[in-house]
């Protein structure tokens, strides 16, 4: 499967992400329900890597990667818990459209921080993001 495939995946998943938890979270504080869930994450992640064979590779990992990794991995706590508070006190419809600026994010990051180029289909998308996200998020 090509990255197309894995992404459009990933927004399947991260839909049915955005409900589930909705649901979730109703009767549940959201720092507790970031924390089952990241218990679940931690799980299948290592279930995954070990079924794979992946954890071979933890002796080899130089100290840039690890480092780079736990910061990502820091980075996606701290998301989620912003995500979940903003589940338990949001709608649904409202709250993941603005989490998708994200996208917006990335597009301006990845020029000076990975020497991406900034095209003016980039730019246009990413406009296109922000403008559906800032609707959808004030428009009732």
């Amino acid at each position: 499967m090509t990255w197309i495939g894995w992404s459009l995946l990933s927004a399947l998943f991260a839909a049915a992400t955005a409900i589930l938890a909705k649901l979730g979270v109703a009767h549940v504080e959201s720092n507790l329900a970031t924390a089952i869930r990241t218990t679940v994450v931690l799980v299948l992640a290592w279930a995954i890597a070990i079924g794979f064979g992946s954890h071979r590779q933890l002796g080899s990992l130089d100290r840039r990667s690890l480092g780079f990794l736990v910061a990502s991995g820091i980075a996606t706590g701290l998301s989620w818990i912003c995500y979940f508070r903003a589940l338990a006190t949001g709608p649904a419809s409202r709250v993941a459209p603005v989490d998708k600026l994200s996208v917006v994010f990335v597009i301006l990051l990845a020029w000076p921080l990975l020497g991406e180029t900034i095209t003016k289909g980039k730019l246009l998308g990413g406009s296109l993001i922000a403008i559906g996200a800032v609707i959808l998020a004030l428009v009732k």
